[in-house]
């Protein structure tokens, strides 16, 4: 099975920053893709950002400009830097990650992150 660790989320004030960083127990391969996902309490689960091992990104417009998803192939870890924060930004991020070959998705066990004065 995929495990994927998450850690980096927090406390942090409007406007301040937060790097979420999500580790897979596997190589990411070009054929699979990465990202993150969002719940707040009473919301509904929103997407964040995705992006391949090819390259290929995709964020979510209410966190364009804001926010950048990267990668690290040698550490088999995917990156979420979220600069500007604000407190709609509260929620529990889930990493993600989607395998074409077996047709499974694996998530991570969820990070909070809380933007408030």
């Amino acid at each position: 099975q995929v495990q994927l660790v998450e850690s980096g989320g927090g406390l942090v004030q409007p406007g301040g920053s937060l790097r979420l960083s999500c580790a897979a127990s596997v190589t990411i391969f070009s054929i699979n893709a990465m990202g993150w996902y969002r719940q707040a309490p009473g919301k509904q689960r929103g997407w964040v950002a995705s992006i391949t091992s090819g390259g290929r990104i995709s964020y979510a417009d209410s966190v364009k400009g804001r926010f950048t998803i990267s990668r690290d192939n040698t550490k088999n870890t995917v990156y979420l830097q979220m600069n500007s924060l604000k407190p709609e930004d509260t929620a529990v991020y889930y990493c993600y990650y989607s395998s074409s070959s077996s047709g499974q998705t694996y998530w991570g066990q969820g990070t909070q992150v809380t933007v408030s004065l």
